[in-house]
């Protein structure tokens, strides 16, 4: 019985191989976006637990001078023959060809985990741990560093400088003995990790060196909480698109259920009893959501693979992490890609298995179509929507940080969706009132109709146009905003970076009688109210006077920063900590009170700037090499080409302003081109669902159509007039997407941009988005209208006479 009955089903698809396919298309989007997200968000937080490591070094106990002073070289020969198991490490700062970068000294063969270098061209990959140990002493002795220092690096140092994914940007690690040559440092070391528990017979460290500490595991840099913002927003993405996908199998196996009543009612009446029935089309379900969970995440693999290069980008960009551009297999990911295949194709599955369950046994073979949804249903769905949009509205009025904010982006996007067909039943319903042709009141009634069947697929539509138009909004507003600013804080012809104080001291003589100003441009670290941050000297100039992007203007701000009366702090600062212009906070060993706040894009970490002559004060030790040049903008080209005969400079270390404001602007343009793609994408998907809604309907709908022909329309007007319908339909979707986008942007902006970097951007809207989506929506409903329309068209009469053979 079992095996009759399961031949019978799966006869089912083999008659339909269309519906077939669609089902299984739909499942592996669903799953193919959500699985290439977590692969990409998987192998970002691998790279941070790998860089994380290679600093901490797998977060073991550290042994230190309270003080912070260096260790005795003696000491640590003292305590690994007493037989305790500990690495050395030197660490420092230096300032290597103008540039400040953190060196990290370790002791290759005691250190519990070295960084991997990525291969050079023409070399391989080391393929055992001897010849990564080889490659990272690798005489004349090496560094490692992010692609990004590395490349800064090479040519300023004797030795060769290797990249590698496994540290974090403006951080060298490299054997201890050449860091230690590095830094000045001889026979001494910044702090020993302990990579073992030490043996019982081994004397406490008290006894050995009485004047040090054990602590516990040093903390990395916390990238995981700091990037989460951007993987919680892809992790969104990747919902979104799920669920979308989800509206196709949900129709799919809709339209199954309705093709099959009648073989169902067969199968009961022969004797298989429901529970068996409901079993076996179970198993089938889970063997039709594995086939395509392979699919959707070999092809999420694909997509991960493709999009991941632009991610790391972002990281590296607006973080500063360590991300990786190569993808790994893991099997992490992987499982949860099948994961959610299953769950989607039971969640889809849940109401075709109930009504199958409670299927009567004698009831008509005849398919029908979806039961109509009444007025009051489709009141209460509103309703229902209107409360989640309150509950959203209230979480991000009332609650501060990410998860308020997705919480309000959730709640407005489902309760928007849930509103939606309500809006198109009251539209519809006023345009049927206002029809005085029978054939137009009968469209906008058959319309209406035929709205239930339809309702999912225009809900992930309006998904999918409301993400557009609010991630758009977004970017565009960042866009011009960032443009703006860096007008302002790019205001100098010319950036140069002489590299040492002699040429700087040489091409600032030489330069002097030729141009209008040259500016100094030095920052340094610093502790702002007890965080670590950068600390920037501003010259009392035009430039900055009339340029620099302050929030908060006061009369008299540059004069009072001129005479070392207070400093600037940027906005992620004030918001983080809620300082305000006139409060005071604590600068290293200063307390001064805000004169300003300054909008400081792009960058998640504490700022300050202070006056040029008090900074000089406060760091003498900083040198000037890099300046801001200003002269007339037709002189800028001529000038470059000349400091670079003159004094042999590099293209990094002389960049015009155009140059700079181009890469600013291309690397802002490889931030923000995954969200761009998974837009995109979603949308695609929103399209297949509405093909798949439209063909489940289209079987279903002859006897609504045969009455209409028998009165003497023709086929071939029909099939335009279910065109005109799906066009209306996602017309009246897309209006109903712009204020929900808009919103989507406000929160995004105003809420989960605040908290993610800690900047808000003004909100700017371009109706030109609004109508290139619109147009998209109407193309996306016609091209999914135009099969079924088709068949509709060329439909044989005697099936349109067939329906009227029960008087139907």
């Amino acid at each position: 019985m079992w095996r009759a009955t399961a031949g019978v089903l799966a006869s089912h698809w083999r008659r339909h191989p269309g519906q077939t396919a669609t089902l299984l298309l739909g499942l592996a989007l669903a799953t193919a976006l959500w699985t290439g997200v977590q692969a990409i968000n998987a192998e970002a937080r691998a790279s941070y637990d790998r860089a994380a490591d290679v600093v901490t070094q797998n977060g073991r106990p550290v042994i230190r001078d309270p003080s912070g002073a260096d260790i005795p070289l003696e000491i640590y020969v003292a305590l690994r023959r007493a037989g305790w198991p500990v690495a050395p490490v030197v660490e420092g700062r230096a300032d290597i060809a103008g540039r400040d970068v953190t060196l990290i000294g370790i002791d290759p063969l005691s250190a519990p985990v070295l960084p991997a270098a990525e291969p050079t061209e023409g070399s391989a990959t080391p393929e055992t741990d001897t010849e990564g140990l080889i490659a990272f002493i690798g005489p004349p002795g090496r560094l490692m560093a992010a692609p990004e220092t590395a490349a800064r690096l090479r040519g300023a140092l004797s030795q060769d400088v290797l990249n590698t994914p496994d540290i974090a940007p403006g951080t060298a690690i490299g054997d201890i003995g050449i860091v230690s040559q590095l830094l000045g440092l001889q026979n001494v070391i910044t702090r020993m990790i302990v990579v073992a528990d030490p043996p019982a017979h081994a004397p406490p460290l008290a006894q050995l060196a009485p004047g040090l500490e054990q602590l516990a595991p040093e903390a990395g840099a916390d990238m995981a909480g700091l990037t989460g913002s951007f993987h919680l927003n892809l992790t969104a993405f990747g919902l979104l698109s799920f669920t979308v996908g989800l509206f196709i199998v949900h129709g799919a196996i809709g339209l199954a259920f309705e093709q099959r009543r009648g073989m169902f009612r067969t199968i009961r009446a022969l004797g298989v009893p429901a529970r068996t029935l409901g079993v076996l089309v179970a198993i089938e379900l889970a063997i039709i959501a594995t086939l395509a969970g392979a699919v959707g995440v070999g092809l999420g693999y694909v997509i991960a693979a493709a999009l991941l290069p632009d991610v790391a980008a972002t990281l590296r960009g607006l973080y500063g992490a360590p991300a990786s551009g190569a993808l790994a297999l893991r099997p992490s990911w992987v499982a949860a890609g099948f994961a959610m295949a299953w769950l989607g194709t039971g969640i889809a599955a849940a109401q075709a298995l109930w009504r199958m369950a409670r299927l009567p046994l004698l009831e008509s073979a005849q398919p029908r179509a979806w039961a109509l949804a009444s007025s009051a249903s489709q009141t209460r769905q509103a309703l229902a929507g209107l409360g989640i949009l309150c509950v959203g509205a209230f979480a991000g009025w009332l609650a501060d940080g990410l998860v308020a904010g997705f919480t309000a982006l959730g709640g407005l996007l489902l309760g928007a969706a849930l509103g939606l067909p309500w809006v198109l039943a009251r539209g519809l319903a006023f345009a049927e009132r206002r029809a005085r042709a029978p054939l137009t009141e009968w469209f906008w009634a058959d319309t209406r109709q035929q709205l239930p069947g339809l309702s999912l697929a225009l809900m992930a539509l309006m998904l999918a146009l409301a993400a557009n138009i609010g991630v758009s909004t977004m970017v565009g507003s960042f866009r011009g905003t960032f443009t703006g600013w860096l007008d302002q804080r790019l205001a100098a012809e010319i950036y140069l970076d002489a590299g040492t104080e002699d040429r700087a001291d040489e091409i600032r003589t030489w330069l002097d009688p030729q141009v209008d100003a040259i500016l100094p441009q030095v920052w340094t670290e610093a502790e702002l109210g007890g965080e670590p941050a950068t600390l920037r000297g501003l010259p009392n100039h035009a430039t900055y006077r009339d340029n620099w992007p302050l929030l908060t203007p006061a009369s008299g701000v540059w004069n009072a920063l001129e005479r070392g009366e207070g400093i600037l702090i940027n906005e992620q600062f004030a918001r983080r900590t809620g300082t305000s212009t006139g409060d005071v906070v604590r600068l290293d060993d200063w307390t001064a009170p805000v004169l300003a706040v300054y909008s400081d894009y792009g960058n998640p970490g504490a700022e300050a700037a202070v006056g040029l002559r008090l900074f000089s004060q406060l760091h003498p030790n900083v040198p000037q090499v890099r300046f801001a040049v200003r002269l007339p903008v037709a002189d800028a080209p001529k000038m470059v080409e000349a400091l670079q005969n003159e004094f042999a400079l590099g293209a990094d270390q002389m960049r015009d302003q155009a140059a700079l404001k181009a890469l600013s602007l291309e690397i802002f343009e490889r931030t923000f081109a995954v969200t761009g793609a998974l837009n995109v994408l979603t949308l695609g998907v929103a399209a297949v669902a509405m093909l798949t809604s439209l063909l489940t309907l289209a079987t279903q709908r002859l006897p609504q159509v045969a009455p209409i022909w028998a009165m003497g329309l023709g086929r071939t007007q029909i099939a335009r007039l279910e065109l005109l319908r799906s066009a209306l339909l996602a017309l009246g979707t897309a209006v109903c997407a712009i204020p929900v986008g808009l919103a989507l942007a406000w929160v995004l902006l105003a809420v989960v941009n605040v908290a993610a970097f800690g900047w808000r951007l003004p909100m700017q809207v371009f109706p030109s988005d609004w109508v290139g989506l619109t147009a998209l929506a109407l193309l996306a409903a016609l091209a999914a209208a135009a099969l079924p329309a088709r068949r509709l068209g060329r439909r044989p009469p005697a099936d349109l006479l067939k329906v009227f053979a029960n008087d139907r």
